[in-house]
């Protein structure tokens, strides 16, 4: 399905199969010299095909087209190798660069889901079941690295880029000034509430994450278009709910760490979460893994805070109020 947002300015849905994302919402913009696709599905067939059929209909040179990835996960840049041409050139974040170009697997995010108390004999089931892993791609590419206010021209408009870390290191958004228009990435999302997870002890990306959504807050925005789900108007009042969210979602895990210490995975398996599920043994595993690195988030933020403290319990991190 294709929606016309300005003139010269596209969103196509991509489906994202196995996943409760449900599918993408990939931006394109048309210019007489060169065209600009912002994410481009997993690395799947049918991420492939629609995509595909996509800009065929636009009448899209995929020769003439370059692409701005907003942040390094599967759902948005699995599928980039697959479109593009010699001519293409790649726009993305210098942080999430510098992660790709030093990956050494998965075994790292494994190793610290293990010490925050997920059970061992199912870390490699989550593992199997992430999106990443199944249609992710391990390929490198060269990119052109875009910083915080970096102006893109594509035909007549020029896009102004934003970066909003939290989501992810160093995610990036999109401001088109002319129609008002700010393409959110997974930054902002209007039907769900985006997944701030961390994995890295010393990060406090719940931290970054509120700090980016005060940094966007006074944009004079017409139209949001987020990564996934419907598109939105009112960007101040969603930014408003988000971050009750979290405060409510800091409060809770206060809650749950009052009744005695507890790893992140325990904790995570007493927090209110949406998703149709009698319970936390029918999560699942895959939503089991996304939990946790939610609530590591929480309990990384409390910490920093000094609301929580932390301590290495036979090489398990267990949290504790204060």
């Amino acid at each position: 399905m294709i929606e016309t947002l300005a003139r010269d300015i596209f969103c196509i849905k991509i489906p994202l199969p196995e996943t409760p994302l449900k599918s993408l919402n990939s931006v394109v913009i048309k210019g007489k010299e060169r065209n600009l696709v912002i994410d481009t599905g997993l690395n799947h067939d049918d991420c492939f095909a629609a995509m595909d059929a996509g800009l065929t209909e636009l009448g899209i040179d995929r020769n003439r087209t370059d692409f701005l990835i907003t942040h390094l996960h599967a759902d948005h840049f699995g599928l980039l190798h697959r479109l593009l041409t010699p001519d293409s050139r790649i726009y993305f974040n210098r942080p999430e660069a510098e992660l790709l170009e030093a990956w050494e697997g998965w075994e790292p995010m494994l190793e610290s889901a293990r010490v925050n108390g997920f059970p061992a004999d199912k870390l490699r089931q989550a593992l199997e079941n992430h999106p990443g892993f199944k249609h992710g791609s391990k390929w490198k590419p060269g990119m052109r690295m875009i910083h915080d206010n970096d102006e893109i021209s594509v035909g007549e408009y020029t896009l102004r880029c934003i970066e909003t870390p939290g989501h992810t290191l160093g995610h990036i958004c999109l401001y088109e000034p002319e129609n008002k228009i700010f393409i959110s990435g997974d930054h902002i999302l209007g039907d769900i509430t985006p997944n701030i997870q961390c994995w890295e002890e010393g990060e406090n990306l719940l931290n970054d994450y509120l700090q980016s959504l005060d940094k966007v807050y006074h944009l004079d925005v017409a139209l949001v278009v987020p990564g996934h789900r419907s598109l939105f108007t009112d960007m101040k009042k969603r930014i408003d709910q988000l971050k009750a969210h979290h405060m409510e979602r800091l409060g809770e895990v206060e809650t749950i760490l009052s009744k005695g210490a507890q790893d992140a995975y325990e904790t995570a398996s007493q927090m209110t979460w949406d998703i149709r599920a009698a319970s936390w043994d029918d999560f699942p595993i895959a939503q089991k893994w996304f939990a946790t690195g939610e609530a590591i988030s929480h309990l990384h933020y409390l910490e920093h805070s000094n609301r929580i403290a932390k301590t290495l319990d036979r090489d398990r991190i267990i949290y504790s109020g204060c």
